[in-house]
């Protein structure tokens, strides 16, 4: 069985009028990511969704603006992709979705052979959860086309540092 991570598809990251939009890569993410849901789905493995959820004060805005607020708009998954009720939600106020979250027990539960990974934004939240997969010893696949960032330079040296770093597979 294999298990597919999605990282903070969410509205205040993938929508142009999100608080802290990814830009035009991440609207060209969603057609891959919604059919990688899908082949999930139809082949009965699981789904994991990682959400930013912050609170109104968290420190992470001095750094970035206020995104991803408990309870707003801004911190749902956007519409477009599937979600059925076997799903698992992971809220995280870090960058690596293993940060005071259970998404390592999780893991434990499901054993997966691989975890493949997509989402936003590759630099940030998307490489440190691809660092604790690989530190965890689980195999993982990036899909270039299932990933975004802010920034083209940081996307790309995130994808390297995957690569020759984490030992993952990016394809």
């Amino acid at each position: 069985m294999k298990a597919l991570l999605v990282i903070d598809m969410l509205y205040d990251f993938v929508n142009e009028n999100g608080a802290l939009f990814c830009g035009p890569e991440a609207k060209k993410i969603v057609p891959f990511i919604k059919s990688k849901i899908e082949e999930y789905h139809s082949k009965g493995e699981k789904v994991i969704f990682t959400c930013d959820a912050h609170t109104k004060d968290d420190p992470e805005f001095k750094m970035f603006p206020p995104h991803c607020i408990k309870g707003t708009k801004g911190a749902e998954i956007i519409d477009e992709l599937p979600r059925i009720e076997s799903d698992i939600i992971i809220y995280t106020r870090r960058y690596s979705a293993f940060f005071n979250t259970n998404l390592e027990k999780i893991l434990k539960d499901i054993k997966p052979e691989k975890v493949e990974v997509v989402g936003v934004c590759t630099s940030i939240c998307v490489m440190d959860t691809v660092g604790g997969l690989c530190n965890r010893e689980i195999p993982v696949t990036v899909y270039r086309d299932g990933v975004a960032d802010f920034d083209k330079k940081m996307h790309e040296f995130a994808l390297k540092r995957m690569k020759k770093i984490y030992n993952a597979e990016v394809v």
